[in-house]
């Protein structure tokens, strides 16, 4: 995050900031490492008071942004979110109001919901062993009538076993729809997996042919794509945001020590050789803010580069994300491996987020994708 920030953006970015850490210390997020939520009760609706929901949605539905880009003051949550290992559906609840307020008035009682922290609507993407190449959709929704029926399996679910609704994609022949799913809905099935993040939930969740009304569908049966793809560069702009804001305070926590700790009469950070590695994670780290925030700039505007600009910063701090905080943990020593250590955190964070919304590879393959597609129009 280097924008330079109007000082309502600054204060937005402050107040968030205060709120997770009075809210959320590590202390809390070890206590509830094992609660279903792992969140302290209010915390979700409290934070949507803040305005953490309500970004992407128009003001006639009751959202409204800080300045003219919500993306881009959204951006500045989500890398509160990784500097504190904040837990919360940050990305995916956004993502989803997103799309049904995209879709007008046909869903708006959902989207108050949602914007007022009243409820949770989580997107349900991505899929299992043997369809979870990114980007693969083999859930399929059928037309049946006055009806839809949803049959399929979704895995990674965030904040599956929290969520009232699921934004499901599926298949309806050559194309996609996507359907609002309720979690209590007949032949809907949640089963809660364990993450390597400490302070994220994810899910399973099985459709066994729920049938439900036509006007559940979001948009047009079939014709979804330009929507989905539209929710990939916000998922991936988001959870670049977040990466960075876990890499930025890792990287402090490691510079405060190596000059805290003493070798042989010496401050570590005094050393040529830990020197050379620190400029190499001041690279990274200034290189994702620069990547993050230029993914959020061309979404936010609808660029003609924002499909590649934001895998782009997926992909990049993906990498190296994870090449930082482990490069912390060793320059830690022996302390850094401990689960004492408040650093394991902040590499966990970065863990999950490099796996969800597409791995740095996926990423890289859509970027040459779409570099084989400009030069073929060329």
């Amino acid at each position: 995050m280097r924008w330079e920030l109007t000082s309502d953006q600054q204060f937005f970015r402050e107040t968030t900031a205060r709120f997770l850490e009075d809210q959320v210390p590590v202390a809390t997020l070890r206590a509830l490492r094992d609660d279903p939520l792992g969140a302290p009760p209010d915390y979700w609706r409290r934070g949507a008071e803040l305005g953490w929901t309500s970004l992407l949605v128009g003001e006639r539905l009751g959202g409204g942004s800080i300045s003219d880009a919500g993306l881009v003051d959204l951006t500045l949550v989500a890398h509160e979110f990784g500097r504190h290992a904040a837990p919360g559906p940050l990305t995916t609840a956004n993502v989803a109001v997103a799309a049904l307020a995209a879709a007008g008035d046909a869903h708006a009682a959902a989207v108050a919901a949602v914007v007022a922290g009243e409820s949770v609507v989580s997107w349900a993407y991505g899929e299992p062993i043997p369809h979870d190449g990114f980007g693969t959709v083999t859930l399929e929704v059928r037309d049946d009538g006055d009806s839809v029926v949803v049959a399929g399996v979704k895995r990674p679910v965030e904040a599956a076993t929290q969520a009232d609704a699921f934004l499901v994609t599926g298949r309806s022949g050559d194309g996609l729809t996507q359907v609002l799913v309720p979690a209590d809905a007949v032949g809907v099935a949640i089963t809660p997996l364990t993450t390597v993040d400490l302070t994220r939930r994810c899910g399973t969740v099985s459709f066994a042919d729920v049938r439900l009304p036509a006007s559940a569908v979001v948009g047009e049966m079939g014709g979804a794509a330009e929507q989905v793809e539209h929710q990939v560069r916000l998922a991936s702009v988001l959870c670049a945001a977040e990466t960075t804001g876990a890499m930025q305070r890792a990287f402090e926590m490691t510079v405060e020590w190596a000059f805290e700790r003493y070798s042989f009469g010496r401050p570590l950070a005094s050393y040529q050789a830990l020197k050379h590695r620190f400029a190499d994670m001041k690279m990274w780290l200034e290189a994702s803010h620069a990547a993050s925030d230029a993914a959020a700039d061309a979404v936010a505007e609808g660029a003609v580069d924002a499909a590649a600009r934001a895998s782009a910063a997926k992909a990049y701090t993906g990498d190296q994300g994870s090449e930082l905080a482990h490069e912390c943990v060793q320059l830690h020593g022996g302390i850094g491996v401990t689960f004492e250590h408040d650093l394991h955190l902040f590499l966990r964070r970065i863990t999950l987020n490099r796996s969800l919304y597409g791995t740095p590879a996926d990423h890289r393959q859509r970027l040459a994708a779409l570099l084989i597609a400009r030069e073929e129009a060329a």
